[in-house]
């Protein structure tokens, strides 16, 4: 086990994370000092992931780097009933091919981010298969109706008389089978998991079991800063994205998420994050900031000098070959402490007045080295150049020095 002391690996757990259930109890088995048994697991319902999917296996990797044993549960067997999560109708079931052509995508995607030496893969069939239906008809028993209609999705579609499969209970009962079958200690979900990941806290005391600890994971927004990514939103960002396409993709989102996809899918430790956060609040372009994120999330996908080339045409392509050939060239005086960006934009001519800027600024007319910006209060700083645009036709290359403005050349 590391050496990390226990405070220290919990505030790394608990980031992003949208709740830890029984935190004190997670507490008191890290200072067990023992690997602990953190499962987390997935439907081979879809064939390709997007980022939104590796916000768990993220979660998973950082219990990995704490010396802790994460087991990467594919639900073949439960893929078979189809997870009734958020659904207002049933959801098809696959079909045994459909299953393992999936599962076997998954494990490809996965290593991206999970390291191989130490992920226990598991199929849920391993247990299921040999069941016998007396066997799932006593871990049915286990459960009432009434506790089944508790859960959301299944009370609406009640309360709607829309239809509910009595295989769709059963599906809760799997999964939560799967934490005793596994004896987890943690067990990992989306928000949307949380009676799932609760039902196995049940039937492990039901087993005479010591009972998992639940942490679940918010959604991520997608690229819209906005609704959930999602496929069908194209707001998202593929695991098997092009280098170019997954860095552009990534440079494009809100800098007001830009923390929270740091927080959900970096790998960075807290105290490195943390220093990115000081370069912002200390005047820093968040640009330069979310280059680094992009960077990161490239090179995990692809390789270095993927990521590396990506940047590269990104910086070519916004800076340089979309602009015009005779754009002027400006330069802006500033003090020591810097220029808020709608009076650099004003004292460059690309605006009329400051209040026109903010306006802009809030359409999502202004653009910095070719990215949107979210607040023209924030300071530029001398030394700084860059091609500063105000809708489609007023554009300069901008540079900012002391003393007195040389205007345009």
């Amino acid at each position: 086990m590391n050496s990390i002391p226990v405070d220290e690996q919990l505030a790394l757990i608990e980031r992003g994370a949208d709740e830890v259930l029984l935190r004190d109890e997670l507490k008191a088995r890290l200072q067990e000092g023992r690997p602990l048994r953190i499962k987390a697991g997935f439907d081979p319902t879809a064939p390709d992931l997007h980022l939104g999917h590796t916000v768990l296996l993220n979660k998973m990797r950082q219990f990995q780097d704490l010396g802790h044993v994460v087991i990467f549960l594919i639900g073949d067997f439960t893929g078979r009933i189809g997870d009734p999560s958020g659904r207002s109708a049933t959801r098809p079931p696959l079909d045994d091919e459909q299953v393992k052509a999936n599962a076997d995508t998954y494990k490809e995607q996965v290593f991206k981010v999970l390291d191989p030496e130490r992920t226990e893969v598991r199929f849920n069939s391993e247990w299921f298969g040999p069941m016998s239906a007396s066997d799932l008809i006593r871990l049915a028993s286990r459960q009432t109706l009434a506790r089944m209609l508790e859960r959301d999705d299944f009370s609406r579609r009640y309360r709607d008389k829309r239809p509910i499969a009595l295989h769709e209970f059963m599906y809760p009962l799997v999964q939560g089978y799967d934490s005793v079958a596994l004896r987890a200690d943690v067990e990992l979900g989306g928000t949307d998991q949380k009676f799932n990941l609760l039902m196995g806290r049940e039937l492990q005391k039901a087993d005479g079991l010591r009972t998992q600890v639940v942490l679940t994971v918010p959604l991520l927004e997608g690229l819209d800063g906005v609704q959930k990514m999602s496929k069908s939103l194209d707001n998202y960002v593929g695991v098997h994205d092009e280098p170019d396409d997954m860095f552009g993709k990534l440079m494009s989102i809100p800098d007001s998420i830009m923390w929270r996809y740091f927080d959900l899918l970096s790998l960075r430790t807290n105290a490195e994050l943390a220093h990115l956060r000081a370069s912002v609040d200390e005047g820093g372009n968040p640009r330069d900031v979310k280059y680094e994120l992009a960077l990161e999330i490239v090179e995990r996908f692809h390789d270095t000098h993927a990521a590396g080339q990506a940047k590269r045409a990104f910086v070519e392509r916004f800076t340089r070959g979309a602009l015009p050939e005779n754009m002027p060239e400006v330069v802006v005086a500033v003090g020591p402490d810097g220029k808020p960006i709608a009076n650099v934009l004003v004292e460059a001519g690309l605006s009329g007045g400051t209040s026109e800027v903010h306006r802009l600024v809030s359409a999502g007319a202004v653009r910095i080295d070719g990215e949107k910006i979210a607040d023209g209060r924030q300071t530029m700083s001398a030394g700084t150049t860059a091609v500063m645009q105000v809708g489609k036709r007023r554009v300069a290359r901008v540079t900012l020095d002391h003393g007195t403005p040389g205007g345009r050349r």
